[in-house]
């Protein structure tokens, strides 16, 4: 008779390094948000796999990067607390990127960790030889560092392509185990963190330059009507200037009224009830540099 096994794996590498869109595949649901914008996750988040053989926990991390304020120092470090308890790390390593210093630094950080996978990621958007002389990069790099992957495996989130070989390479050496959290759930989040970060991919979509990284949304209130299946939500989205709120509302309101009709929608279907959302913008300066804010925030040291 076969035995169950149970493990966590964190998914580790550089901002927009396709992370976020690997998990939502692995998982077979958007549990993570995603954007073109780098370091778009700010919390490690756990997506859990559930199959009769195995329960996966996957570890989703911010972006590691060399970082500018305080929210950087605080994301680098999720990341390093992220790995002192997971029985494997997978690093995510763009086809379409050349590797670079941060790749290594990320791989440094790995060298206690018994078992590393790689995902080459995004080979959707390479041509077969580009994708060859990629993985031959990869494993110069590993030879480098001296760290011997269990495998390299080519995937492409976007378009599930590996997505179920790379399960079943990284189920294969988790530690013989019950299941760790109940079997008919997708991730542990807290329901209001969730909703925060559905407004927040709502929020950044279409921005540019330093703007997406000065969004922040909390929960004010979060209650379900007596007897009916429909939550009334309020939500803020902070910003850190006078010319960002004006970007986030639009003129007369048309952006702000955008932001809730997406994100209410994807807020619905994860709730799976109907929503009343209410958005209110503010500006809390320098936010990403102010230790307080960032506590108030859960970026706590």
């Amino acid at each position: 008779m076969s035995s169950h096994k149970s493990g966590f794996v964190a998914v580790v590498g550089r901002p927009n390094t396709g992370k976020s869109t690997l998990v939502n595949a692995l998982v077979g649901k958007k549990i993570v948000i995603t954007s073109h914008h780098p370091n778009t996750t700010r919390n490690p988040i756990r997506g859990i796999i559930t199959r009769p053989d195995f329960q996966m926990i996957l570890v989703d991390t911010p972006g590691v990067h060399k970082p500018k304020t305080l929210l950087g120092n605080r994301l680098n470090a999720m990341v390093t607390e992220s790995l002192e308890s997971v029985d494997a790390a997978l690093i995510c390593l763009p086809a379409n990127e050349t590797i670079g210093a941060g790749d290594e630094y990320i791989l440094d950080s790995l060298a206690k960790i018994r078992r590393v996978y790689v995902a080459v990621t995004k080979v959707d958007l390479v041509k077969p030889d580009a994708l060859m002389a990629k993985l031959l990069d990869v494993q110069s790099l590993l030879e480098k560092k001296a760290i011997t992957a269990e495998e390299i495996i080519p995937v492409s989130g976007k378009n599930l392509e590996q997505t179920d070989l790379l399960l079943e390479l990284l189920s294969k050496h988790l530690p013989e185990s019950p299941s760790l959290y109940p079997e008919d759930i997708t991730t542990d989040q807290a329901t209001e963190l969730m909703i925060c970060e559905w407004i927040r991919e709502a929020a950044i979509a279409d921005l540019y330059e330093e703007l997406p990284h000065s969004v922040m949304v909390t929960v004010d209130e979060y209650a379900k009507r007596e007897d009916k299946n429909f939550y009334d939500i309020h939500a803020t989205i902070h910003v850190e200037r006078d010319s960002q709120k004006g970007i986030i509302i639009g003129p007369r309101g048309s952006r702000l009224k955008e932001i809730g009709t997406k994100s209410r929608l994807g807020i619905e279907a994860f709730l799976d009830a109907k929503v009343f959302l209410g958005l209110h913008v503010k500006i809390s300066k320098e936010w990403q540099r102010d230790p307080k804010a960032l506590a108030r925030m859960g970026f706590t040291e």
